[in-house]
């Protein structure tokens, strides 16, 4: 187990030729086993449909898992978690409980009636979901705009909004600063907007299916979500039951409906937790005392799953990284040891904000005496021109550039790639900005983003396969590089 201060940090510089032992022979032997049909082999599965765009966390995301594993233990790679090749962390997870969600309405002319979530009201958004009960009057706001309610009593009721296809956020916080109890929004006569169960379809889906949160890493349980100011979108026959009969032209601001409006909103469980699996595999060095030197290289295997019914199945993003590092894995077999042991690390919720790569370097675990020294970072690296590639950090961003970076700019031209241009824009988009925040030297290869970012048209025909081995095969160059007596970190 190592600790973040056991970490020695940023600056690296290689010393070249100072008793580094990777014989060019080995290295061309390596080299020649990053092969483009099998990158593409792996690709065409790991952005099939079948895995459902690899969403995290998803049952995709445990196949792509258990494949990568599938292929370390055939190429007797050593676990690199502490029970496996999975190294787990927590997210919380939230899920409606639909059956115990609705919506009452009492009152002296209707009596009392209600409203499934789904099939009368639905939800604007899922991110602020929690058990609550919200009950209050009703009254009549108009548009929502301060001149409509800026002088209205509004705690405690809930304001009924009619919609005319423009934004109400600033409504909700107006509402909200002003002590409503929530917002209920109908459908102008003239609204010519998508129906609500089209316009809200995949925020239902969201909550019937569940979604994960993020949790501090520092392994406290955080409390439940707290609840959010409801805002309640009815349909047109919930709006005609709410108004009975009146037509909202009619209704003066202010008016009160005689309505008690209750909304129930409740989890499958409040404080609901899921387990998410990075993969590490660990190829130990051969060198007695540089074997607990650890050079990681990483890429996120996760991607943003399935929306409005289409996959994203996320070839390029980041397929091709995975697929890369597969290549890697079996470029380390095909040499043997290196001097220093290389951690191979896929790691997931990189789309949802660096999730995994944050949880790892939160608890990092290496075995016993064993340290990171360095990381490689690769994602996005099978599109556009052939001979493009990006790094950062570049010298532009001061103290963190570092010796993996120079040694990057060294090498690219071996494998056909002109000067690497800077991707300092991207410094804090991918993981290797996590291993940087927790002291260890970091670079990351991109081959920059298309307009197929993050769109369902990510797909594997579209990959350019020799230049993920291309960009495979400059990492393992960095790995031998990387294998002098002494790296000066």
């Amino acid at each position: 187990m190592i600790t973040l201060a056991s970490i020695l940090c940023l600056s690296l510089s290689v010393v070249p030729n100072a008793g580094a032992s990777f014989p060019s022979g080995k290295l061309d032997v390596a080299l020649d086993a990053i092969r483009s049909e099998y990158i593409s082999a792996d690709l065409h599965f790991i952005a099939s449909d079948d895995l459902g765009g690899r969403d995290t966390p998803s049952a995709g995301l445990r196949t792509a898992a258990r494949f990568i594993r599938a292929r370390l233990m055939r190429l007797g790679f050593a676990p690199g978690a502490r029970d496996g090749f999975f190294y787990t962390y927590e997210l919380g997870w939230l899920q409606a409980n639909l059956a115990e969600c609705g919506v009452t309405l009492e009152s002296a002319e209707l009596g009392q009636s209600s409203w499934e979530l789904g099939r009368g009201y639905y939800l604007e958004r899922a991110g602020d979901f929690a058990d609550q009960e919200v009950s209050g009057p009703v009254i009549y706001g108009g548009d929502g705009g301060r001149g409509d309610v800026g002088e209205l009593a509004l705690e405690g009721k809930w304001v009924l909004l009619r919609d005319r296809g423009r934004s109400l956020r600033l409504s909700s916080r107006r509402l909200r600063e002003s002590g409503a109890s929530g917002m209920l929004v109908v459908p102008a006569e003239d609204y010519s907007g998508k129906d609500y169960d089209k316009r809200f379809e995949r925020v239902l889906s969201s909550l019937e299916t569940g979604r994960a949160r993020h949790l501090d890493p520092s392994g406290e349980r955080a409390a439940a979500p707290e609840p959010g100011f409801p805002v309640l979108y009815l349909d047109r026959m919930a709006a005609a039951e709410l108004l009975a009969g009146r037509k909202l032209a009619e209704l003066q601001l202010g008016a009160e409906l005689g309505v008690e409006f209750t909304e129930r909103r409740r989890l499958v469980e409040p404080d609901g937790r899921i387990d998410v699996e990075n993969v590490c595999g660990l190829w130990p060095g051969s060198d007695p005392e540089l074997k607990n030197e650890v050079l990681i290289v990483s890429a996120h295997y996760d991607h943003v799953g399935t929306s409005g019914g289409e996959i994203y199945n996320g070839a390029d993003d980041n397929g091709s990284g995975t697929c890369g590092m597969l290549a890697l894995a079996e470029a380390l077999e095909a040499h043997g040891p290196l001097r220093r042991s290389v951690l191979l690390m896929w790691v997931s919720g990189e789309e949802k904000g660096l999730w995994g790569s944050e949880a790892w370097n939160a608890a990092p675990y290496l075995p016993a005496g064993y340290r990171a020294v360095a990381d490689i970072n690769i994602d996005m690296i099978g599109r556009n021109a052939p001979d493009e590639l990006f790094v950062t950090p570049t010298r532009k961003l001061g103290p963190a550039h570092n010796g993996l970076v120079r040694l990057a700019q060294e090498l690219a031209a071996s494998e056909g790639f002109g000067p690497l241009k800077n991707a300092d824009a991207y410094y804090r988009r991918s993981d290797h900005y996590n291993f940087i925040r927790a002291g260890i030297p970091a670079a990351f290869l991109f081959a920059d983003v298309h307009a197929d970012y993050h769109k369902p048209t990510d797909t594997v025909e579209k990959i350019d396969f020799d230049k993920i081995r291309r960009v495979t095969r400059l990492v393992l160059r960095m790995l031998a590089g990387l294998q002098a007596d002494e790296l000066d970190i």
